[in-house]
């Protein structure tokens, strides 16, 4: 996946709280702000290597409220918490989209070792309830080695 891909519309759904992302390439996102929140690429969120990355509890109900195109790279992020420091670049955004499962399983996985309850419905399910994917890749995009296609409901 070396070739950069560039999004061809964003949308903002600020009440379902979802980034909606369509790509060049045919693929299409739809990432809830807590995960976009939970897997910001700021310096605040990630550490300066894993050991000081910081988890982060509490954003189940997080919102974005501004959305800042930087050059022709990236994006901005204002969230309704005050964070908006990190640049979710394009091949960032990308990658959040195709891996959104394991990315979103290994969190849960990480807050539940820790001890802590989310305060609120999973916003995958939600997305799933209201029919909509958070993933759509067109046949030309090879699916992430290891994974299993999800079976319909």
């Amino acid at each position: 996946m070396n070739q950069q891909r560039l999004p061809i519309e964003i949308k903002l759904h600020q009440e379902s709280r979802v980034l909606e992302i369509s790509f060049d390439d045919g693929a299409h996102y739809r990432l809830p702000c807590e995960y976009l929140r939970v897997y910001s690429p700021s310096a605040a969120v990630r550490g300066h290597s894993p050991a000081t990355a910081k988890l982060q509890l509490g954003k189940e109900r997080v919102n974005i409220k501004e959305l800042q195109q930087i050059g022709h790279y990236a994006v901005k992020i204002f969230f309704d918490d005050g964070h908006n420091s990190g640049l979710y670049d394009w091949q960032y955004l990308y990658k959040l989209g195709r891996a959104w499962q394991p990315l979103w399983l290994d969190y849960l996985k990480r807050i539940e070792e820790t001890g802590y309850s989310r305060q609120g419905p999973d916003p995958f399910e939600e997305l799933e309830a209201r029919g909509e994917a958070p993933s759509e890749l067109p046949a030309s995009v090879a699916p992430i080695a290891g994974l299993e296609p999800k079976g319909e409901h």
